[in-house]
């Protein structure tokens, strides 16, 4: 996804109870200071109000007290109060914004132009490879083809090679099976980064749609199995991240 450089703060946000209630109490500026600069990290991050670097590690509150060049007891009790207030919740160990969608929002005009980006940026990709002849393309083609024998199978064996139009709509089918919605933003990035091909510990790997469906159809029928609750199952974007390959069964698509 594009890089999003905005947030939406509603005018009367100093009328909200929780905020009234904050400003009474002793270092409230500093508190209300520490939520603004929370809001303006998670809309840096564009990643549906989670705060995690790198996929994979949770920012502490000495962490964002560097950050925000603040005290580290200040932003531990904005923190608290922020936890106490409901305003953020902490899941497996990583704050979250609860209510994200309201402070940043694409709309239909936003959406629509990055698809055209990421459009243009496929075009030229197929185009580049065409002069060169690469043989990449073809055998992606043939390996995308699923058939099933089951019915009940369908939608995990039927999902073909995405055009740039349809990416958006393919994974939102490999998104629905997924019982966990948190971080969808950053979950879609990696899936158009496993359809391109990433490197991942030196080697380079390229997944299809199939791939990257029946691995989180696995993930999910194997904690599942085990009887794990839906708090301690990863964040989507996690899973869909170098963790997916634990759950790709063959290795047709490493490349040298």
């Amino acid at each position: 996804m594009a890089e999003v450089k905005w947030i939406k703060i509603a005018t009367d946000i100093f009328d909200d109870e929780k905020i009234l209630l904050i400003e009474s109490m002793p270092d409230s500026y500093a508190i209300i200071t520490a939520w603004f600069k929370l809001l303006c990290l998670a809309g840096k991050q564009n990643n549906d109000g989670v705060f995690i670097m790198n996929d994979r590690i949770a920012y502490t509150d000495k962490m964002l007290a560097t950050i925000f060049r603040m005290k580290g007891a200040t932003v531990k009790l904005a923190l608290d109060t922020f936890e106490q207030f409901g305003m953020i919740e902490k899941i497996d160990g990583a704050i979250t914004i609860p209510n994200w969608g309201k402070h940043q929002t694409l709309d239909a005009y936003e959406k629509k132009k990055a698809r055209d980006r990421e459009y243009q940026a496929v075009r030229r990709a197929r185009q580049k490879a065409l002069i060169s002849k690469s043989s990449d393309a073809s055998s992606e083609s043939s390996s995308d083809v699923a058939v099933s024998d089951k019915e009940e199978d369908k939608d995990i064996y039927n999902i073909c090679s995405p055009e740039p139009d349809e990416r958006e709509q393919n994974f939102e089918k490999i998104y629905a099976i997924y019982p966990k919605k948190r971080g969808r933003t950053k979950a879609f990035t990696n899936y158009c980064s496993w359809l391109k091909g990433r490197t991942v510990n030196g080697k380079r790997r390229k997944l299809t749609n199939r791939e990257m469906y029946l691995a989180v159809y696995r993930y999910v029928e194997q904690q599942k199995a085990g009887g794990t609750e839906l708090e301690y199952y990863k964040n989507f974007d996690t899973l869909m991240g170098s963790q997916l390959l634990d759950y790709v069964e063959d290795t047709e698509n490493e490349q040298p």
